[in-house]
């Protein structure tokens, strides 16, 4: 498990969770919205995007977190491992409420300097509570689907479907990648 692609539902911990599977592993992190989005929120252009993907999925060893399906071919087509955040409705949706109330209270900076505001996310058409409710059910029935196509038959798909099935995975992640190696 060298190169990972963490996907899950918006707000779900994926970057969270990447950040600490790529800590326990030893290996570099890269949050594919940190390469996608420039300062104030303008999208990078894709061709520009795929190259900068390009250039990190020929690293021997990552973690990225995103669910960018024209990345698709790129990140799970060089990946050896995809874990999919499966969590319930009530579980995603409540951290994304949680978390996109603590980012507009504390007014965090995120990728390019980019801040959300409370009319970006409940009173604009590039919500994530748009996004949220228009993709969750999609992915819980399209992800099943892809994990079957033959370009991903070299992908060892996990999926997780509670925090606390997350939270055993990566301590058992740890405790296997703190193991000393003996030499024979």
């Amino acid at each position: 498990m060298q190169r990972i692609v963490i996907i899950g539902a918006t707000g779900s911990g994926k970057t969270t969770f990447a950040k600490k599977l790529a800590e326990a592993l030893a290996i570099p992190h890269h949050p594919i919205d940190d390469i996608r989005f420039l300062a104030n929120w303008e999208i990078r252009p894709m061709d520009e995007l795929r190259a900068d993907i390009t250039d990190l999925v020929n690293q021997p060893a990552w973690v990225m977190d995103g669910n960018y399906s024209k990345l698709r071919d790129l990140t799970w087509g060089n990946a050896d491992t995809v874990i999919w955040l499966n969590y319930s409705f009530p579980v995603a949706f409540s951290r994304l409420v949680r978390r996109t109330l603590r980012r507009i209270i504390t007014r965090e900076e995120l990728f390019g300097g980019c801040v959300e505001t409370f009319q970006s996310q409940f009173l604009s058409k590039d919500s994530l509570f748009l996004w949220f409710f228009q993709t969750f059910w999609k992915h819980r029935k399209l992800y099943p689907q892809v994990f079957q196509q033959p370009e991903f038959n070299h992908v060892n798909f996990i999926t997780l479907k509670s925090p606390r099935d997350t939270k055993k995975f990566l301590s058992q992640v740890s405790t296997v990648s703190s193991q000393p190696i003996i030499a024979a």
